[in-house]
């Protein structure tokens, strides 16, 4: 896993500032020139000179590179270790009398415009962002609900297309049939050309430029024109609720949850949650399943479980093995919050004598945004 910020110096003001940078920001790492490094904090590291050999080593272990050295001589340096806006990490620039810090590579994806605020407020700097969206102070297309938990459905998609239309000030439409409310504070209006709506149908794709959709529906087949032309974001707003028998392997639980969420017109991307009984908290399917997807894994106590309301297919049969009249539907509902179940359990195995798994979806409740 990546650390978080190297700072490289190669001047006497340079390690001065690197030193009060490190004060507020204590996880920084400094890399200081042989003549200064004996003047440096303790765990300092060597920069080499040519700096190369170094940032070819640590450009992959740092989410953030900070140069207290020129951009000129910075751009030089990097341009030969550049991938793409996917996957470089963020670059910022202090010049030597640390009077701003500028953001020089990956400001959005990478995080470099929001380290560069950070960076700046702990040595009293002037940042320098000249991304569009963030120096006009509209929507952030590519990583908008990011900090929420929000992914693109396909980061190559239309996106693009979709920061330059929201820039512009074209109209645009955000569609949320689910989500968190606060992907743009809620005490501020939208952006100029910016509308909002919570329904596919109140939308005619044709009225605007670009479509921005926060969305747990795979809904190319039922609204093509939407899908079309519009940038999706997957909220997580799904929990799964999972029973299955004693030892059911991975293979089957994961071909049950797909089966369904497809037939549902469910995107497995917004799944948040898995949940069960405590009974099957050391279920190996499960455990690999959450590992696999990174997703959170809860279990319940029966009790908890057979209070739970919204439950659609109680039985009796079940409670007494387990101790509650519900496994899957309770789970997932207790977990999500939900008063009601967005698909009731469903049972699946993959051959008559194999082993069987259930699961039930609920979707979390979110607080509708006002429209301003």
């Amino acid at each position: 896993m990546s650390k978080t910020f190297a700072v490289y110096v190669i001047t006497k003001h340079g390690l001065e500032i690197a030193i009060d940078l490190q004060k507020v920001i204590p996880e920084a790492v400094l890399y200081v020139s042989k003549r200064y490094i004996d003047q440096a904090p303790e765990g300092s590291r060597l920069l080499t000179t040519p700096m190369g050999p170094t940032l070819k080593e640590t450009w992959n272990e740092f989410d953030c590179h900070i140069h207290i050295i020129s951009v000129g001589a910075v751009v030089r340096m990097i341009k030969d270790l550049l991938v793409n806006k996917k996957v470089d990490p963020a670059v910022v620039c202090i010049d030597d009398a640390a009077r701003f810090a500028i953001c020089l590579l990956s400001g959005h994806v990478g995080r470099g415009n929001a380290f560069t605020d950070r960076i700046a407020k702990a040595i009293d700097a002037t940042p320098v962002i000249t991304t569009a969206s963030d120096a006009k102070g509209t929507l952030t297309v590519d990583i908008l609900g990011r900090d929420l938990g929000w992914t693109l459905d396909d980061p190559d998609r239309n996106v693009t297309k979709g920061c330059a239309e929201v820039v512009n000030e074209n109209k645009t439409c955000f569609i949320q049939q689910t989500g968190e409310s606060n992907f743009w504070p809620l005490d501020k209006p939208l952006p100029p050309g910016v509308q909002y709506s919570m329904s596919f149908d109140e939308v005619n794709p044709a009225d605007y430029e670009m479509l921005l959709i926060a969305s747990d529906l795979d809904f190319k087949e039922s609204h093509p024109e939407h899908w079309q032309n519009s940038v999706i974001y997957r909220p997580k707003s799904l929990v799964l609720g999972l029973g299955c028998d004693r030892d059911c392997p991975l293979e089957v639980v994961e071909k049950g949850i797909l089966k369904y969420l497809a037939e549902e017109g469910l995107s497995v991307k917004s799944v948040k949650a898995i949940a069960s009984i405590d009974k099957k908290a050391d279920e190996t399917a499960f455990i690999e399943l959450s590992e696999k997807y990174s997703w959170p894994f809860q279990t319940y106590p029966p009790e908890e479980l057979d209070v739970v309301e919204g439950v659609e297919n109680p039985s009796e049969v079940v409670k007494k093995y387990v101790g509650t009249r519900s496994v899957a539907e309770a789970a997932c509902l207790l977990n999500s919050g939900a008063s009601k179940l967005l698909m009731p359990k469903k049972a699946f195995k993959e051959t008559e004598d194999g082993k069987n798994m259930t699961v039930a979806i609920a979707r979390i409740p979110f607080e509708k945004r006002a429209v301003k």
